[in-house]
């Protein structure tokens, strides 16, 4: 064979090596990494709080007949709750970021369970923020009530003024029309008042200095003004309302 004929051959055999190192490589290679599945946005999104109530209750039973503080966030960080309303029995099952329609959603899981003296309700803001309709807040709440009284009869339920949060206050006018149509609601029904903790969280019409730097969830000064507003209402429950009287159970 010639000298050109090998180098030919040569080049051609090189070339061929080139062409596949690619292809091994690509062969070779690993697989994309998985995209995560999306966060879940329904009523889901709160399983592992849910959960973690279960948990709570079956190492160590919730007190019989409390008053029961249920809705979102400005109700979960109330981490000086049982301080605040001491002597009074009191329970937190708020969940985080809810709005009235999760409340409902587990209404089986953090309200008819406990069988509460009272109820201290605080949700409709977030529901504002996700641009529901004031029409469609009311309605979920009136859902509520509806759920309340299926399953507890006449007990009370106090619903707490949607707060006037620095974050949110061009929705302001929203809120101020929620909470009057919710006090409305208090003419036609004995089993709802409504408590204003607005008032006490305003200064010259500006939201006092009592947010951490989120603006819209509350210091302990904030929760401070609260307690002003909410212990006697606590207290008032207490001293009015008996305990539920326990379900009776079915003979066999």
């Amino acid at each position: 064979m010639s000298r050109i004929a090998v180098a030919t051959a040569a080049a051609v055999a090189v070339l061929a090596l080139v062409l596949m190192v690619p292809s091994a490589r690509a062969q070779e290679a690993p697989p994309p990494p998985a995209v995560p599945a999306p966060e879940p946005l329904g009523p889901e999104r709160f399983a592992p709080e849910i959960a973690h109530f279960a948990e709570l209750d079956a190492s160590a039973p919730a007190p019989a007949c409390p008053v029961l503080f249920v809705g979102s966030s400005s109700i979960r960080f109330w981490r000086t709750l049982d301080v605040d309303m001491a002597p009074f029995t009191v329970l937190n099952r708020g969940l985080g970021g809810a709005r009235i329609s999760d409340v409902n959603f587990y209404f089986d899981q953090v309200v008819a369970p406990y069988a509460p003296r009272a109820i201290v309700f605080y949700a409709g803001e977030n529901d504002l923020w996700a641009g529901e309709p004031v029409e469609g807040v009311v309605a979920d709440f009136q859902r509520f009530m509806e759920m309340k009284t299926a399953k507890l009869g006449e007990t009370p339920v106090y619903f707490l003024s949607l707060k006037p949060s620095k974050l949110r206050l061009a929705q302001l006018p929203l809120q101020a029309e929620v909470n009057q149509r919710v006090k409305a609601m208090t003419a036609s029904r004995r089993d709802l008042r409504f408590v204003d903790v607005t008032q006490v969280m305003m200064d010259q019409g500006a939201p006092k200095d009592i947010y951490v730097p989120d603006g819209l969830h509350m210091t302990p000064a904030g929760y401070a003004l609260w307690t002003e507003v909410v212990r006697p209402v606590v207290a008032a429950a207490t001293e009015d309302f008996a305990c539920p009287a326990p379900a009776m159970k079915a003979t066999p």
